[in-house]
C-alpha cells in the first residue's frame, strides 16, 4: 500500500503518465482501490470527501469532462408541465440540465461521470444554480418551476443549501414559485434525513415533490411521512396505462391516497394522447412529457401539441 501511495505524491510529466500509473494501482488492488485515500479533498477537511485512488483515476481518465464539471458553463432546457384541471394551460416548467456549447454532452453520461470522480455535489449545486438563473431570464412570475435535487448531496440541510438560496435571494424570485424534486426516490434508504432536507426546503417558503413514485417498494409509504406537496408517478405505469389493467390498479391507489393527503399528483412521461386523457379521466392535477412537450431552451419552442 506504501508503494502505491508513493507512486500517486510523485512527480509526473503529463496527465497521461499519471492516468497510466492510477490504472495499475487499481488493477493491482482492486476492492482495496475504494480504500485508498489520496489525501486530495474537493473542499476542505471533511474525512468523507477526500479522494481515493479510484475517484482520482476517474477524473484524470475523464479529464475533459471533469473539467467541464468543475469549469463549464450549463444551460437550463425547460419541460413544460400542464394543468389538467384549468383547460390543460401551463403550471410550470421541469428545469433539465444541458452543457452548453455545440458539443452536448448527455445528462445521464455527465451525472454518471460526476459520481465515479466525486463531483456530484458540484454538480447538483450548479444544476440548481442554472435553474434558477434560466427562471429570471424566461419564466414568468406564477408559472413553478421543478427542480431537481440529488439528496444524497445534502449532508448539512442548513449549510449545504445556503447557495441555493442565496442565488434565489440574488435573483429575486418568489420562493412559492420554486419546488425542489427528490430524483431517484427509490433508492432513498434514510427518511429521516431526507425529511430534514424537505422541511429546509419548505421553512423558506418553497414547495417540494416526490420524483418516481411507485419504482420502489416503499415509495408509497413514504408519502405520509414527509408530506410532499407534490408526487410525480414513474413514468413505467404512465406508459401505456390506458391499456394496462394492473398500471391502472396502481394509480388509482395513488390518486387515493394523494387525494387524502392533499398531494398534487403529476402524471410524467406521457407520449400518447390516450395516456394523457386516461390520466385526466382518474384526476391527476398535472401532466408532463413528450406528447406535450419536449425540453427546449426557449419556452416557446418547448409546447408541442396536447390535442
Amino acid at each position: 500500500m506504501q508503494k502505491q501511495e508513493s507512486w500517486i505524491k510523485a512527480p509526473y510529466q503529463s496527465l497521461d503518465e499519471l492516468e497510466t500509473k492510477l490504472e495499475a494501482i487499481c488493477r493491482q488492488l482492486g476492492d482495496s482501490a475504494k480504500k485508498l485515500k489520496a489525501g486530495i479533498s474537493q473542499y476542505g477537511t471533511k474525512p468523507a470527501q477526500l479522494l481515493n485512488a479510484s475517484e482520482l483515476f476517474s477524473r484524470v481518465s475523464h479529464r475533459e469532462m471533469v473539467h467541464t464539471i468543475q469549469h463549464g458553463e450549463f444551460h437550463s432546457y425547460q419541460q413544460p408541465i400542464i394543468n389538467l384541471k384549468e383547460g390543460d394551460r401551463i403550471y410550470g416548467y421541469e428545469s433539465l440540465l444541458r452543457t452548453a456549447g455545440s458539443k452536448q454532452i448527455p445528462p445521464g453520461i455527465l451525472f454518471k461521470t460526476a459520481e465515479e470522480t466525486g463531483l456530484m455535489s458540484m454538480l447538483d449545486q450548479k444544476a440548481r444554480e442554472a435553474a434558477i438563473k434560466a427562471r429570471k431570464n424566461i419564466i414568468p412570475p406564477g408559472i413553478k418551476s421543478f427542480i431537481n435535487f440529488l439528496p444524497s448531496t445534502i449532508y448539512n440541510p442548513d449549510f449545504c443549501l445556503q447557495h441555493t438560496f442565496q442565488i434565489v435571494e440574488k435573483y429575486e424570485i418568489d420562493p412559492a414559485d420554486l419546488v425542489f424534486e427528490v430524483v431517484e426516490t427509490e433508492k432513498i434508504s434514510d427518511i429521516d434525513h431526507l425529511k430534514k432536507v424537505l422541511n429546509t426546503y419548505k421553512k423558506r417558503g418553497m414547495k417540494v415533490a416526490l420524483d418516481d413514485v411507485g419504482a420502489g417498494f416503499s415509495t408509497l409509504e413514504m408519502l405520509e411521512a414527509l408530506q410532499p406537496d407534490y408526487l410525480k408517478i414513474d413514468r413505467s405505469f404512465i406508459d401505456r396505462c390506458d391499456q394496462r389493467p394492473e398500471s391502472q390498479q396502481f394509480l388509482s391507489k395513488v390518486m387515493n391516497i394523494a387525494d387524502g393527503l392533499g398531494i398534487i399528483v403529476l402524471a410524467e412521461g406521457i407520449e400518447r394522447k390516450e395516456e394523457l386523457e386516461f390520466c385526466r379521466s382518474i384526476g391527476a392535477d398535472l401532466a408532463q412529457g413528450y406528447y406535450i412537450g419536449r425540453p427546449a431552451k426557449e419556452i416557446e419552442s418547448a409546447l408541442q401539441v396536447n390535442s
